[in-house]
């Protein structure tokens, strides 16, 4: 797992102070609610930093460091990217543990994910590995996103979504040859309640993600009966308001459990899209109404970017955010080497030409208001 780390350095685009950035025994980031990290290695009480340096680790990763693994080589594999994460100041790890409504962890109410083919608990082992470095563990989840339809065809009758689909309830609707919950009814929100309750009651995970699959569709079909019903005459305002009730269903269904545990969102970049595509009220979650702890908007844009130019960006988030809410800034090395055929002629080439862009978007957000930054490979 080295290589996720090693050619970050060797591209000298993790840190600002490049790969010796300081270990997290040595920062001076606050714990949120926890005790020393070599005190307890797994514990009941959340850990937590004030100033966030966040990793995504997403199920496209996993063929790599889990499908066809054993226990230990898996074990290993987790603890070496963790490992290589805390050299560089990394103190939560966002992990894919509910994706496509499947579970790389155990679970009563869906299947095992594609990629988990050993009889072993991906989660748990992330959680003892993590909590080892004193790194925080937040399960990432997708709310609405289930499998394709031939992915469905494989899994039992006795399975909820499957029995939804075949007695022909609203609740789950295809979308372009996949499956998504239908957020408008209850019995869908209620399933995403128990999800993350079943996460919450069975694991020592110190929060909850959720990233920036909102809505699956504009098309107007997807909902009409539910929207016709309503009264609403405002699909936009409905969309948003519904998009809303599950989140703030998800945030208070964590802080049921323990108000110390955080609550996490990482939506879109570009704020205008994520109110025309998403139907994510962006706003009104980072003024600290009971919507999320944190926020980590996705500024995968350069500098050069004629959409979005990252600064403008970074500083409309700075605007957005307040009220209690931690800003976390989402950066994109995966970006690297790469054309960036979205951001106009101006900013295509950016990320290719300019091997030190992310390092200068981590000192852009140390001068910021933000709370941190989290990295996606």
């Amino acid at each position: 797992m080295k290589k996720f780390f090693a050619a970050a350095c060797a591209a000298a685009f993790l840190l600002s102070s490049g790969c010796s950035a300081m270990p997290l025994e040595s920062s001076s980031e606050t714990l949120i609610g926890s005790v020393p990290p070599a005190a307890e290695p797994l514990r009941n009480i959340p850990l937590n930093y004030s100033e966030q340096v966040g990793m995504w680790l997403p199920y496209v990763r996993f063929p790599e460091i889990m499908q066809g693994k054993s226990e230990e080589q898996f074990r290993n594999a987790v603890a070496e990217l963790l490992q290589d994460g805390a050299a560089e100041s990394v103190n939560t790890l966002y992990f894919h543990a509910h994706p496509n409504g499947d579970a790389y962890y155990r679970s009563e109410i869906y299947p095992d994910g594609a990629f988990l083919d050993g009889n072993y608990d991906p989660l748990r082992i992330v959680i003892e590995e993590a909590h080892k470095l004193g790194i925080s563990v937040h399960a990432w989840i997708n709310p609405l996103r289930l499998q394709t339809e031939e992915e469905m065809s494989a899994l039992p009758d006795d399975f909820i979504i499957k029995k939804w689909i075949n007695e022909g309830e609203p609740y789950v609707k295809a979308v372009n040859g996949r499956w998504y919950l239908a957020p408008a009814y209850a019995e869908a929100v209620g399933l995403l309640e128990d999800t993350v309750g079943e996460i919450l009651d069975n694991y020592d995970v110190d929060g909850v993600h959720i990233d920036d699959y909102f809505y699956p569709t504009t098309d107007e079909d997807f909902d009409r009966e539910a929207f016709e019903s309503s009264g609403s005459t405002d699909l936009e305002a409905w969309r948003t308001e519904i998009v809303s009730r599950y989140v703030k269903a998800l945030h208070d269904t964590v802080k049921s459990r323990d108000n110390r545990l955080l609550f996490g969102i990482s939506p879109q970049g570009n704020i205008d899209s994520d109110y025309s595509s998403q139907y994510a009220d962006v706003r009104q979650w980072g003024r600290g109404e009971g919507f999320c702890d944190y926020i980590v908007p996705q500024l995968y844009f350069g500098f050069e970017n004629e959409c979005c130019p990252f600064l403008p960006t970074l500083a409309q988030w700075e605007e957005l955010v307040n009220g209690g809410v931690s800003l976390i800034v989402g950066l994109a090395p995966y970006k690297l080497g790469r054309e960036d055929k979205w951001a106009g002629a101006a900013g295509e080439l950016e990320w290719i030409n300019d091997s030190d862009i992310i390092d200068k978007q981590i000192a852009a957000v140390k001068e910021s208001s933000a709370d941190g930054y989290a990295l996606y490979y």
